[in-house]
């Protein structure tokens, strides 16, 4: 065991500690972003406009705004704010403003995944589409080299497996710690709590989990969001000298002196990569069964949900936790931190808002990896029982992690997040053009409609 721990170590050394995965998604980002001449803030408007339109149910697929709803469950997650939280502890305040950077460019890296998750998705044998990553690797970069790609697509789809293992695991295990400060509640039955609620949900009728993200991640996000609004508006003063302590802490006016300016930017970079998952390759799972009459409207709604998980949610942690009296959290870390910053501001009610924010926030995240586990497991073998192997599997991470937190959990996170990007950015760059086709169709057609 401590060979293998070991090993994930010295892997995640070289593709994260070498800034290997950082340079891949931020240039990808940057790439993507120039060839599009800045699509993801030309078309900010019609992004929110498709998303409010393509909302009702499809028969054949879900509806553009489950699909994004699925998508940013799975962002919006313990990332949010424990990540954040992470991030203005090792970088500053300065690491916000480029995780703000990592989101824009971000987006148009989101928007090339999902418009090629619709163009080579395919039908499983229900008659439901399915497809992602594994998907445009085995047909695109096939079609387009004339050879077999399917066993990349397979070392894809173990690759995320192992990330949401550990994802589940790590997420248990935030809900549990949280809850066991606002409530003294014993972990082993928070662990149990979580998993038993996630198992009604997953092992429900297909459309129950496409069903209840749909209702909780509007919800969820717009309770935090009050909360977060009423504390800043509480504190405005003070606003001001917030964001000027973020754009000068940024551009290392402080920090080049004392050599961390360095730190300050991969920081935000890094915690912003992990947050929005552009580049990853696993927004596109759900992105693929949306119904949509153009491939391009998808990709923009996807590109929006990067925005909504970057810019507005971990924005929103970031400004709770620097307007908070530094001596109330120094010392702290993690969800203590967090809590005791909301405690600050709300009193003790804050600390168990937290923690039930969290659970929902933990919830939604492990509904969001069993939907995106399907169509990569379908790519595999479409096999039933292979399906509720994997729910079975979900449910028992959760319930383990939850109890025991184990520092090996989050390497292998780390590991299969960082493989899973370097195997999805190898397929996206070679099949962008497919994606900037249908990007110019799309404003082509848009035109047409606003000369009408």
């Amino acid at each position: 065991m401590n060979f293998f721990s070991s090993m994930v170590d010295y892997i995640n050394s070289i593709i994260w500690g070498k800034n290997i995965i950082v340079v891949l998604l931020v240039g990808a980002g940057i790439f993507f972003t120039l060839s599009m001449k800045f699509m993801q803030i030309r078309l900010l408007k019609d992004m929110a406009g498709l998303l409010i339109k393509n909302n009702k149910d499809s028969e054949r697929g879900i509806s553009s705004f489950q699909a994004f709803c699925v998508s940013t469950a799975t962002r919006v997650g313990a990332g949010n704010l424990v990540g954040v939280v992470a991030a203005l502890s090792v970088g500053g305040a300065g690491s916000v403003f480029w995780m703000w950077i990592v989101a824009v460019f971000g987006a148009a890296t989101g928007f090339v995944e999902a418009t090629l998750a619709i163009l080579f998705r395919e039908k499983d044998k229900r008659g439901d589409y399915v497809g992602g990553a594994a998907y445009y690797i085995q047909k695109g970069l096939g079609s387009k080299w004339n050879i077999n790609m399917r066993w990349l697509g397979i070392i894809f789809v173990f690759f995320a497996m192992i990330c949401w293992g550990g994802v589940l695991q790590v997420i248990s295990n935030s809900v549990t710690e949280s809850f066991h400060v606002a409530f003294g509640i014993d972990v082993k039955i928070m662990s149990g709590i979580l998993a038993f609620f996630a198992a009604i949900v997953i092992f429900g009728r297909k459309d129950k989990i496409v069903k209840v993200l749909e209702k909780m991640v509007p919800f969820m996000a717009f309770a935090y969001l009050i909360l977060v609004a009423f504390i800043l508006v509480k504190n405005i003063t003070v606003i001001p000298d917030v964001f000027k302590r973020i754009f000068e802490e940024a551009f290392g006016i402080r920090q080049a002196v004392g050599g961390s300016f360095g730190a300050v930017v991969m920081e935000g970079v890094k915690r912003g990569l992990f947050s929005n998952e552009a580049g990853t390759g696993s927004a596109p799972s759900a992105a693929a069964a949306a119904e949509v009459n153009h491939p391009a409207k998808q990709g923009l709604i996807q590109a929006l949900g990067v925005y909504v998980d970057t810019l507005v949610i971990c924005t929103a942690t970031a400004l709770v936790v620097l307007v908070t009296k530094e001596s109330v959290i120094e010392g702290l870390g993690g969800m203590k931190l967090l809590q005791e910053a909301f405690r600050y501001h709300v009193g003790d009610w804050g600390v168990i808002f937290i923690a039930c924010v969290l659970f929902l926030f933990a919830f939604s995240t492990a509904l969001g990896i069993t939907y995106y586990a399907k169509p990569n497991l379908i790519f595999i073998a479409d096999k039933d029982w292979l399906q509720t192997a994997f729910k079975i599997f979900a449910c028992c991470m959760l319930f383990y992690g939850g109890m025991k937190q184990a520092f090996l959990v989050w390497a292998l996170a780390d590991l299969g997040l960082g493989l899973m990007a370097i195997v999805n950015i190898f397929a996206i760059i070679p099949l962008r053009k497919y994606a900037f086709n249908s990007l110019k169709d799309y404003e082509k057609k848009l035109k047409e409609e606003r000369n009408l």
